[in-house]
């Protein structure tokens, strides 16, 4: 017995197959894959401090008046066999409320020899790059108007994450939005 198939599902699958075979070609035709694979994999072991689950205090001044003293969480995880790390961090107020919630991925583009931060919170993402020094660290930055943010993260003598956020606008020396001393949780 034959059974028909429909027009929207015979539609979905070939414009399916269009993409697969249109996603696979190019890739066939560049050199072998594993040389830039490895490139990559590579350049994220320099990340592998980054690994677990850290939480500590942070510190957030937005503006005038009071600081908000909260505790921050970062997971941190490799995906796609050592390709790319997924961050997720939070901020909790004491009375265990998320006040602060993001989801970051870090890679490497061996084609330009950079790292590449995508960050998600609200709605809104950013994608910039990561300066990943010879020691343990790393600092991003971004421009949103007259306001230029730089993001320095660090491990202390300690092996403690300490992460700092400062905001220049114009000409004003830098103010510094966010403090955070995290420690690898076991």
């Amino acid at each position: 017995m034959k059974t028909a198939m429909s027009a929207p599902f015979l539609s979905t699958t070939l414009l399916a197959a269009a993409f697969m075979i249109s996603f696979t070609l190019p890739l066939a035709a560049q050199q072998p894959v594993s040389n830039s694979v490895d490139a990559q994999r590579e350049a994220m072991r320099k990340l592998s401090f980054l690994a677990g689950h850290w939480s500590g205090p942070v510190t957030i001044v937005r503006g005038p008046g009071e600081a908000l003293h909260l505790t921050q969480t970062e997971a941190v995880e490799y995906k796609l066999d050592g390709l790319v790390l997924l961050i997720e961090g939070k901020s909790t107020s004491a009375d265990g409320k998320v006040l602060f919630n993001a989801l970051a991925t870090i890679a490497y583009d061996d084609a330009s020899h950079s790292y590449r931060f995508r960050a998600y919170n609200d709605g809104h993402y950013l994608d910039t790059e990561l300066s990943v020094p010879a020691s343990n660290g790393f600092s991003w930055g971004f421009t949103a108007g007259p306001a230029h943010i730089v993001n320095t993260m660090h491990l202390t003598g300690k092996g403690e994450w300490a992460e700092v956020t400062e905001v220049t606008v114009g000409s004003n020396p830098p103010h510094r939005s966010v403090d955070m001393q995290l420690q690898h949780q076991p």
